[in-house]
C-alpha cells in the first residue's frame, strides 16, 4: 500500500465533506497554543493537520470517560449508535497507544464488544508531525513523529496540499471511492515530505538532548531494580493525586464499573480510573496494598515500564509528553526515567 496520492488544500474540504455521509468526522484545530479535536464543520476554527498532537488522547474515541456498556429497559428500546467516526490528524504517538489498548481490550479471551465495534467501523486518518513542542520525546521510547503503522490513511503536508498514503484496505477503499480528489504525487512533494520529516526528528532529538532523557533500551528490568528505592517518595511530595496523568495518557486504560438506576431502567456504567486514586486498589474488606501515595506513583511506572514490556513486549509510554504538561505538580516523566537511569547506573 505505498501508492502515494496527492490532494489540494481547496479539495481537502470536499473530501471531509465527503466523508460526513458515512462518519462523523474530527479534526484537529487550533485556539491560541491549543489544539484539540473538534468535530468537522464549515464554521470549525482554524484545521491544523500537521503540528503536533491535540492535547486530549486519542483513546477519547474508543473508550469513553463515561459510557453504559449494558442496560435492562422496562419500556422502549437503546437509542440507536450515532455514525462511526473519522478521526483526522492522529499523530504517530497515540497511534502507538493501540498497542497497548488493543492488548487490553482485543487480544485476550474475553473481548470487549463495544472497544472492538469501534476500532473496526472508525476511521483513522493519521498525519506527520510538521514541528515538535518542548515535551515531546516519542523517539526514545522507539516511536518516529509520522505514522508507520496502525492507520487507514495517512496525510503528509505539504506546500499547496497533502500527500495521502492509504494504510489499510479500509483506507484504499475511502480514497477510491473519492478518486476524484486525488491525483499522482509529483517524486518533488515526496522529497519535501521526507526533508520535513528529517527536520522534525532533527527537533525530537534535541529536546532528548536537552532534557537528558534516556532511551528505552536501558530500561529493561530498571523498575524491579529500583522497586525500593526513595526517588518514589521524593517524586511523590508534590503529587496532588489529581490522576491527570493517567486521564490523558493514550495508553493508561483503567475503569469501574458501577450500577446506576432510574425510574424506567437499570444501566450498567464503566467510567475512567485511575492508579495515582487512593481508593484505586481498595479491596472490599478495606485493605488497600497500595495505601501510599508515593506506591500509587511506583505503579504507575511499575505498568509502563515493567509489566507491559514483560506481557506485551512493548513499554506503554508514547514518549507524547502529555502527562508533563497535565500535572500540576509538575512531576515530569523524563526525569523520574533519568533519577532511575542514574541510580542503576552507580549501583
Amino acid at each position: 500500500m505505498s501508492d502515494i496520492k496527492h490532494i489540494s488544500s481547496e479539495k481537502f474540504p470536499l473530501f471531509l465533506d465527503s466523508l460526513k455521509e458515512d462518519f462523523r468526522v474530527f479534526v484537529p484545530v487550533k485556539k491560541g497554543e491549543k489544539r484539540f479535536y473538534k468535530e468537522y464543520t464549515k464554521e470549525a476554527e482554524k484545521i491544523v493537520i500537521g503540528e503536533v498532537r491535540p492535547f486530549e488522547p486519542l483513546k477519547a474515541f474508543f473508550s469513553r470517560a463515561r459510557e453504559v456498556v449494558a442496560e435492562d429497559f422496562k419500556k422502549g428500546a437503546p437509542h440507536a449508535a450515532d455514525k462511526p467516526f473519522a478521526i483526522v490528524g492522529v499523530k504517530a504517538c497515540d497511534l502507538k497507544g493501540f498497542k497497548i489498548q488493543d492488548h487490553v481490550f482485543l487480544d485476550h479471551d474475553y473481548k470487549d464488544p463495544i472497544y472492538i465495534k469501534l476500532r473496526e467501523e472508525n476511521l483513522i486518518i493519521s498525519s506527520d508531525c510538521t514541528l515538535a513542542i518542548d515535551t515531546c520525546f516519542c523517539l526514545a521510547v522507539g516511536v518516529d513523529p509520522y505514522p508507520k503503522e496502525n492507520f487507514d490513511i495517512n496525510l503528509s503536508e505539504t506546500e499547496g496540499g497533502y500527500l495521502v498514503e492509504a494504510g489499510s484496505d479500509k483506507g484504499k477503499k475511502i480514497i477510491d471511492k473519492n478518486s476524484s480528489f486525488f491525483e499522482e504525487a509529483a517524486s518533488g512533494l515526496i522529497k519535501a515530505r521526507d526533508k520535513v520529516r528529517e527536520s522534525v526528528t532533527k527537533q525530537v532529538e534535541n529536546n532528548i538532548k536537552e532534557n537528558n532523557v534516556p532511551r528505552q533500551d536501558v530500561f529493561e528490568n530498571i523498575i524491579e531494580r529500583n522497586f525500593e528505592s526513595d526517588i518514589w517518595t521524593s517524586e511523590a511530595e508534590t503529587c496532588v493525586e489529581c490522576g491527570a496523568c493517567t486521564i490523558i495518557c493514550p495508553t493508561c486504560h483503567c475503569f469501574l464499573l458501577y450500577d446506576q438506576k432510574s425510574e424506567d431502567k437499570m444501566a450498567r456504567l464503566r467510567i475512567w480510573d485511575s492508579c495515582m486514586l487512593k481508593e484505586y486498589a481498595k479491596v472490599a474488606g478495606g485493605h488497600n496494598p497500595r495505601g501510599k501515595l508515593y506506591q500509587r506513583l511506583r505503579n504507575r511506572f511499575v505498568k509502563k515500564f515493567d509489566f507491559f514490556p514483560k506481557v506485551s513486549e512493548v513499554y506503554a509510554c508514547t514518549g507524547c509528553g502529555r502527562c508533563i504538561s497535565a500535572c500540576p505538580a509538575k512531576i515530569d516523566i523524563r526525569k523520574v526515567l533519568r533519577r532511575l537511569v542514574d541510580t542503576d547506573g552507580k549501583k
